[in-house]
């Protein structure tokens, strides 16, 4: 894993210095020595305020969908430590949003607050991993018709009826979705894993600020999409699908970015290293690449017309075994100039 220990302890360590006051810590314990055993219970007794409160969860698994609401804030989960608390539930999108009107409550860690710290977790969705096989589904509700309307329609697969969808056993599957609106968010020594796509997926298009560091995901396509702003360092990526490991939609402002600096990526044998369908822009900055990744480059999917056009860019960049020209320099910045500071200004 591409971890530079010295240099995430001293950044995790000016982070803590940064919180201004912290409020009050309880703690989450499946063995029944905590103040309650499950997280949705300590979130739901907290009182929020500009205070940071930490939840601090001891090893167990805790087999429960998390709900982050609107009014929950400030708010630093810490684990005992990130192989022993791990956070699971079995849930395709699809049948979610046959039932239900969005996707709050289609992941595993499911959010609509804002300002807070992830620290030493395993977030899984386990569905992919369970399913023997795709299958069909009554769909009554907009997600199993042809004619969706908004900008968070469901894809229909090719031969799907009106009235039912196909629920692939590698399809969208979240670990971690934060929902527009949800911005300010750090994530340190995380695993992110999934049986299907998009497994991390901060999605707040017009103010999304997210940054990670330290961290392991591994799914499908489009395993890591932010909207918005979002910086990962240090961090590994795993992909089980031909199509895309990464993606991006930075299309509500021309200067939001993905930012990837020193990361590592792995995968099935041809595996692709991304993809977007709306204006993107992204940073690779000294990222390794696997002997499997295929050679292509981070493409257009579909044909949106986009105003600011390809916008891709590799910084110090390289691949185990034979190498690829489309991954070589061709950006004037460098990483001084895609630090913290100067990605997210004055928004964070």
């Amino acid at each position: 894993m591409v971890i530079d220990k010295v240099k995430s302890g001293f950044l995790l360590a000016m982070f803590f210095m940064a919180i201004p006051v912290l409020g009050k810590k309880v703690t989450v314990a499946k063995d029944g020595t905590g103040d309650f055993n499950s997280i949705q219970a300590a979130l739901d007794h907290l009182e929020y305020s500009s205070k940071f409160q930490t939840i601090y969860l001891k090893n167990g698994v805790y087999t429960e969908k998390v709900f982050v609401t609107e009014h929950m804030h400030h708010i630093r989960f810490i684990g005992e430590s990130v192989k022993g608390v791990i956070i699971t539930v079995s849930q395709a999108r699809d049948v979610w949003r046959c039932e239900n009107p969005d996707d709050f409550g289609a992941a595993t860690f499911n959010v609509k607050g804002s300002d807070l710290v992830f620290e030493n977790l395993t977030i899984t969705n386990t569905y992919g991993l369970e399913a023997s096989e795709d299958k069909v589904i009554d769909c009554l509700t907009e997600a199993g018709t042809s004619n969706q309307s908004g900008r968070r329609a469901l894809p229909r697969e090719k031969g799907e009826k009106d009235g039912t969808k196909i629920v692939r056993k590698d399809g969208h599957q979240f670990a971690f979705r934060a929902m527009p609106g949800a911005t300010r968010m750090k994530f340190y020594n995380c695993v992110f894993r999934s049986g299907g796509g998009d497994t991390v997926s901060p999605w707040d298009v017009d103010g999304g600020l997210y940054y990670f560091s330290d961290c392991i995901i591994e799914g499908h396509v489009d395993l890591y999409c932010p909207r918005g702003n979002a910086i990962i360092e240090n961090s590994l990526f795993i992909c089980h699908n031909l199509n895309a490991a990464i993606w991006h939609d930075g299309s509500a402002n021309k200067e939001d970015k993905s930012v990837l600096i020193n990361c590592r990526f792995e995968g099935y044998p041809g595996f692709k290293l991304g993809r977007y369908h709306r204006e993107a822009q992204m940073y690779l900055v000294n990222c390794s690449f696997g002997e499997n990744m295929a050679d292509a480059p981070i493409y257009q999917a579909g044909n949106r017309e986009l105003q600011w056009g390809h916008r891709i860019y590799y910084i110090n960049c390289s691949k185990d075994g034979e190498a690829y020209d489309w991954y070589a320099n061709n950006t004037d910045l460098t990483q001084s100039d895609l630090t913290f500071k100067k990605v997210f200004k004055k928004k964070w």
